[in-house]
């Protein structure tokens, strides 16, 4: 029988678990809770003690988690969350407030909204890290197994137990180097051309895409790339049109030119998503308030 038991079980303990269960890596794992790495490896062997499981085994180089420790993801991450929110009262203290938030969002959302927020969160709540992912096409259990807080995208996951806020629209603009072309003026001139454009899925384009197959039209792609940040690279110096949120002018298309978009195009929303169970917790309540302050300031000169 183990001389260590169940009671010893501890939120370093179940944070420890899941970084290394994210990270693949002692060492990440070591970083990421800024710690030693000898320090992780005394901290896993007592967990091993506890769960009476080996969790990671090697693998190569590298080390690969047991069944045990994948089925324990989904339970270490509730108590992580259920320990927090007993520890937090209504009047919640973001000055006092120590936990890494993930968000996920994808390049576009990241580069305009989330530098402003973590410099917000810096000033209001120090002891918070903000981690970023990508969302790509938001998945539902990104939400549901607490793989991210909050996902910022124009695509929200059907489901049922999932939160949505509007944040606001943008319209999408043309970008292209003007020591190359000019601007196509005509729906002819701008289906003539060349794209470059996003593919986060296969076969599945922007609404502009979907709503010019709708009429039996299509752009005709020279280069698919998986994020908006990849494509100022393979615009500058030739005639490829890029098709994006006019806003990214500011951002990851800054330094092209850009003009209005000569096809019937429909907007692009942007919502912040969340999981129902954070819905009224008073941090998560917090941080969507920070979120919402930051788009006003974000959006102004667009």
């Amino acid at each position: 029988m183990s001389k260590i038991d169940w009671s010893h079980l501890d939120a370093h303990l179940l944070q420890l678990l899941l970084a290394v269960l994210e990270t693949g890596s002692i060492t990440a794992a070591a970083a990421r809770l800024g710690v030693t790495q000898s320090a992780v490896s005394h901290l896993l062997e007592k967990l091993r003690a506890i769960t009476g499981d080996p969790l990671f085994v090697k693998r190569g180089r590298g080390i690969a988690p047991t069944a045990h420790a994948e089925s324990l993801a989904a339970p270490a991450r509730a108590l992580l969350r259920q320990m927090q929110q007993f520890a937090q009262s209504a009047s919640f203290d973001p000055a006092q407030w120590s936990t890494q938030l993930t968000i996920a969002a994808n390049d576009f959302q990241r580069e305009l909204l989330l530098p402003p927020l973590a410099a917000r969160l810096r000033a209001l709540a120090p002891g918070v890290t903000l981690r970023i992912i990508p969302s790509a096409v938001p998945r539902l259990d990104l939400l549901r197994a607490d793989e991210c807080h909050l996902v910022i995208s124009p695509r929200p996951p059907d489901g049922t137990d999932i939160v949505q806020k509007r944040l606001f629209d943008d319209s999408y603009a043309v970008f292209f180097d003007a020591t190359v072309r000019s601007a196509p003026h005509t729906e002819v001139e701008y289906l003539a051309a060349d794209h470059a454009s996003v593919a986060y899925e296969a076969n599945r384009g922007l609404d502009i895409d979907q709503q010019l197959l709708s009429r039996g039209l299509a752009r005709r792609f020279a280069v698919l790339v998986p994020g908006f940040s990849a494509l100022p690279a393979f615009v500058r110096g030739t005639p490829l049109l890029v098709t994006a949120p006019r806003l990214m002018g500011r951002t990851t298309l800054a330094g092209l030119a850009h003009a209005p978009v000569p096809v019937t195009c429909p907007t692009m929303p942007m919502f912040a998503i969340w999981h129902a169970r954070y819905q009224q917790d008073p941090a998560h309540r917090w941080l969507r308030a920070q979120l919402e302050a930051v788009v006003g300031p974000a959006l102004q000169g667009a």
